[in-house]
């Protein structure tokens, strides 16, 4: 099942995914999805898929040798999400951005000190992310708000898909020339383990967003780009890289 939302005159609405376009629902969370009957056509304008209060990032999650390390997170600005569509901004004074296609899981409902075990059960899907990165920024600022918040450096969507292996979920990006394949099956941490580690450490909620990581799949971006990002079983997100 396919959950997003959709831009219309009267405010951003919640929608469910139908034959032919998009339907109205009342709540995103709801255990049960209540209908309105009201319904848009397929090409909508899409919006981010959730808005966040929190937005995490697994660090150091590129490989299995990463396993060797403790797992340790990031936080990114809930104001540095956007949507299909929406640009990345990259100030040219801050050095050399990446982009990472990665699995983002969108927690469904409350959840602390949950297990791996348990961790499905607090999950509403998943989305397809790009953790936008200014590298040359990290050096300066070990807790990576330089690096991780700028303007449109998270970008979500384009939908939220309910049914999903997140355990090998192939990822792939192209921008310009570059182009970089991979699977979440690659992470050292994988997503249940993910959820059970930082819901050790904070209360997670219906919305939130955890960024898995990038096993292999970063690519440099600059103003003019068009980051295409696509996760298998989910779907694809497009963004335009623009100049401060």
């Amino acid at each position: 099942m396919r959950l997003a939302r959709v831009a219309t005159p009267q405010g951003p609405r919640p929608v469910v995914a139908t034959a032919d376009g998009w339907e109205e629902v009342v709540d995103l969370f709801a255990i049960s999805l209540v209908r309105t009957g009201v319904r848009h056509p397929a090409d909508a304008p899409l919006l981010a898929p959730v808005q966040p209060l929190v937005v995490l990032g697994m660090a150091h999650n590129t490989g299995p040798d990463d396993r060797a390390l403790p797992p340790q997170a990031f936080l990114k600005s809930a104001r540095s999400v956007v949507g299909p569509g929406e640009p990345i901004v990259i100030d040219p004074r801050r050095g050399r951005v990446v982009g990472e296609v990665e699995l983002a899981v969108v927690i469904g409902r409350t959840c602390r000190n949950v297990s791996a075990a348990e961790a499905s059960g607090y999950v509403l899907g998943w989305t397809v992310v790009n953790d936008v990165t200014a590298v040359d920024q990290v050096a300066l600022d070990e807790k990576m708000v330089q690096a991780k918040c700028g303007d449109g450096f998270t970008p979500l969507g384009p939908w939220v898909e309910t049914d999903l292996d997140p355990l090998d979920a192939p990822l792939e990006a192209t921008v310009g020339e570059q182009h970089v394949a991979s699977s979440s099956a690659g992470l050292a941490w994988n997503p249940w383990e993910a959820i059970a580690y930082l819901s050790s450490h904070l209360t997670l909620g219906p919305g939130d967003v955890i960024c898995t990581g990038a096993p292999h799949t970063s690519f440099t971006i600059e103003p003019g780009d068009e980051c295409v990002c696509t996760v298998a079983g989910i779907g694809t997100l497009s963004n335009p890289v623009i100049s401060l």
